[in-house]
């Protein structure tokens, strides 16, 4: 019996770790210092086109939903799971952790930090849009608020390594 009450305890544990959203969180707020900032736009991007597909797919499968009612589903589920994984990028590793408050007396900091605010807003608007339509416009418009995001994060980086460590 306390073997299988062992058990059973390991497994809930393993189930609430791997399951829980805050501690399944890609980086944390911690300040470790340990930063892939290109990783995150390039799973940005990958999330994006998973979206864009998940979307054809949905537009595809709608022609005849009785037939294709499941996988239908499925794709939905997709698209909305990606699109909170951008939200998530977004929110909790850029916007949390990387691009800092700056000084409003420091103009050319000031509308870099502006820049990017106004960039990583769209990426989440559109994130939400891409979940409530199929509408390919706001693929589209994600792609380049994150290139907007991309040109003003790494603007000073002359060197090709987009790797922060602080």
């Amino acid at each position: 019996m306390k073997i299988l009450i062992s058990k059973s305890l390991a497994i809930l544990v393993t189930l609430f770790l791997f399951t829980n959203p805050v501690l399944a969180n890609p980086h944390c707020e911690v300040p470790c210092g340990i930063y892939e900032d290109s990783l995150r736009i390039s799973l940005i991007k990958e999330h994006i086109t998973t979206i864009e597909k998940a979307m054809n797919q949905v537009n595809e499968l709608s022609k005849d939903p009785t037939a294709h009612i499941n996988q239908l589903v499925r794709w939905v589920n997709n698209k909305e799971k990606h699109a909170e994984e951008i939200q998530q990028i977004v929110s909790q590793y850029f916007l949390h952790q990387r691009v800092k408050v700056t000084d409003k007396t420091d103009m050319a900091a000031y509308q870099k930090y502006i820049t990017q605010l106004s960039s990583l807003h769209e990426i989440l608007v559109y994130a939400m849009k891409s979940k409530q339509t199929t509408e390919l416009d706001h693929i589209a418009s994600m792609r380049k608020a994150v290139q907007n995001f991309e040109h003003a994060y790494f603007k000073h980086d002359h060197k090709h390594d987009h790797n922060h460590k602080h």
